[in-house]
């Protein structure tokens, strides 16, 4: 299965106050704020939602096709996807922005100041899906993730007017977009994925209900965090599945992504949409025990010892002659 996956490319700066910053801020003063923080650490982290996932699409070797826009500074970054299987052949390279960035500093009370670098990004709308078909002879889905919002309703348009199977996966993104933006992107769409927010932000920003919505998607998978994920089709029943265990918990940035290539995976095998899920809560769970959307590592032997303390030999055994 042929699996394309267009969304940000973007990479985390995050550094560590050891000081609070209520202490730095004067509230007499606030209307003039200037303040300067020495920072202790600074971690650079690969990331973007569609990297994210075809990392993780990467590792299952499905080779996913990467598109999105980066800058000139994209180069060290594409080495180290090409190396973990991913086609990046199809990123635009933007002559004038760099890559998107996400800046952060968090104080000892856990508390964040952040900024957001969109950058390269704001370019992805130039980005045709049918080029990217016609080099690989076919795609059989394109997800459509978190990115420029006019780059998300054009790929979505462009795969309903081609007939080129899609997943809308707005994530983030829903907060910027407008109804009208939202309904476009979504419907027709084989998959629609979301967590429970922003599942109940998608119906208020479309007026569809949960039902409404049913009738425009063909799948609509909902995580749940610690709850684990839950699937509906129009006139079927709800399949809920339970989280995978988990051992220790680092990092949860980038679960969702991870889960969506597990789900992914599964379903360009032709497994059922339970055993998807299934495959998708244990890739999540390799994720969140390490320390970065794309540090952790996923082998046969370690998804399936994670699939049969979860949900059962059986389903291992399911699972197994796909890997």
């Amino acid at each position: 299965m042929r699996i394309a996956v267009a969304g940000s490319i973007a990479t985390d700066h995050l550094m560590s106050f050891e000081g609070r910053f209520a202490e730095q801020i004067i509230p007499e003063q606030i209307q003039q704020l200037s303040l300067s923080f020495l920072i202790d650490e600074l971690d650079v982290r690969r990331g973007g939602v569609a990297a994210n996932i075809c990392f993780g699409l990467g590792a299952f070797g499905l080779s996913p096709v990467l598109v999105g826009a980066a800058g000139q500074d994209f180069e060290e970054y594409r080495s180290w996807l090409d190396r973990h299987g991913v086609d990046t052949s199809s990123v635009l390279i933007s002559e004038l922005r760099h890559t998107a960035r996400f800046v952060c500093t968090t104080d000892r009370d856990q508390n964040q100041i952040a900024s957001f670098y969109a950058g390269a990004m704001a370019e992805a709308r130039n980005i045709e899906i049918q080029p990217i078909s016609d080099r690989l002879g076919g795609l059989d889905l394109v997800l459509i993730g978190a990115d420029d919002p006019a780059a998300m309703v054009r790929h979505s348009e462009e795969c309903r007017t081609r007939g080129i199977p899609f997943a809308a996966d707005p994530s983030q993104q829903l907060a910027r977009m407008e109804g009208p933006e939202v309904r476009t992107l979504i419907e027709g769409a084989g998959l629609l994925f979301s967590n429970e927010y922003e599942k109940a932000l998608a119906e208020q920003k479309t007026g569809w209900s949960d039902e409404q919505i049913l009738t425009k998607v063909g799948t609509r998978v909902t995580t749940l965090g610690a709850k684990g994920a839950r699937i509906d089709r129009q006139g079927e029943e709800s399949i809920h599945v339970e989280a995978a265990a988990v051992g220790e918990l680092v990092d949860p940035t980038g679960m969702g992504d991870s889960f969506r290539a597990g789900f992914l995976a599964a379903h360009s095998w032709g497994l059922s949409l339970e055993r998807a899920a299934q495959v998708g809560n244990a890739t999540a769970v390799h994720c969140l025990e390490a320390d970065g959307p794309q540090e952790y590592t996923l082998t046969s032997e370690s998804l399936l010892e994670r699939i049969e303390r979860s949900y059962g030999a059986d389903v291992a055994a399911e699972v197994k002659p796909h890997l």
